[in-house]
């Protein structure tokens, strides 16, 4: 308790000073001109893993990307070419011939501006089963993760609020953690935990917080999309 007390020490202060979580936020520009043709072809690639709407894939083996920034999305790729991250499934695929600085702006901003919804649309008319299957393809809705949830949003509006905002939508450079998948994030959580992802903000230490830290704070994200 004591070292988890020091880890919350630094966010806490960071919070007193800014309430507002300390960093410039700019909303996603969807008026963003960007080549679709281009970025519908590259994502024709990306769908083989992420889904053609950025849904992400196998149960969040591979991340949902629809609604993360292009700045977040942008930085990630530009680590994956200079191996600062190392993912395997990306290597064949992020460099400079695969994805120019064009591509990467074009199916950033492409992801950026899409909106997955959280449940079926409601009609009272009938609709064809084919076309219900497709709009359930569509959705993301997180399945309540177990874990204390009151102790997990505690941890969390200490230590993560200043960068991914109370409801968990991120900002521009920080990623959005509502609607993301609980597998994919408890598995960048321990990378950070074990030191084989970098967190960027040194203040957060990761090494600091249990198992079920880290679980409860998954319980509290995973209800954020209800």
């Amino acid at each position: 308790m004591v070292m988890l007390h020091k880890f919350w020490h630094f966010s806490v202060v960071m919070l007193g000073l800014y309430p507002l979580g300390g960093y410039a936020d700019v909303p996603h520009d969807k008026t963003a001109t960007y080549d679709i043709e281009n970025a519908e072809d590259i994502n024709e690639l990306c769908a083989g893993c992420h889904g053609r709407k950025g849904q992400g894939g196998k149960g969040g083996i591979y991340p949902r990307l629809a609604g993360l920034t292009p700045e977040y999305m942008t930085r990630q790729i530009e680590s994956f070419k200079s191996r600062e991250r190392i993912n395997l499934p990306m290597l064949p695929y992020a460099n400079d011939r695969e994805l120019s600085q064009q591509d990467v702006h074009d199916i950033t901003h492409y992801l950026a501006a899409i909106d997955l919804p959280t449940q079926l649309p409601r009609s009272s008319e009938v609709i064809d089963g084919l076309e219900r299957l497709r709009q359930s393809k569509s959705i993301v809705q997180i399945g309540r993760y177990p874990g204390n949830i009151n102790q997990g949003e505690r941890i969390y509006m200490e230590a993560c609020r200043a960068c991914h905002q109370r409801d968990g939508v991120g900002r521009t450079d920080k990623p959005r953690l509502r609607g993301q998948y609980t597998q994919y994030l408890k598995k960048q959580m321990h990378d950070f935990k074990k030191g084989t992802r970098q967190h960027v903000d040194w203040e957060v230490k990761f090494a600091d917080l249990s198992d079920n830290d880290i679980n409860n704070i998954l319980a509290f994200l995973s209800i954020l999309d209800d």
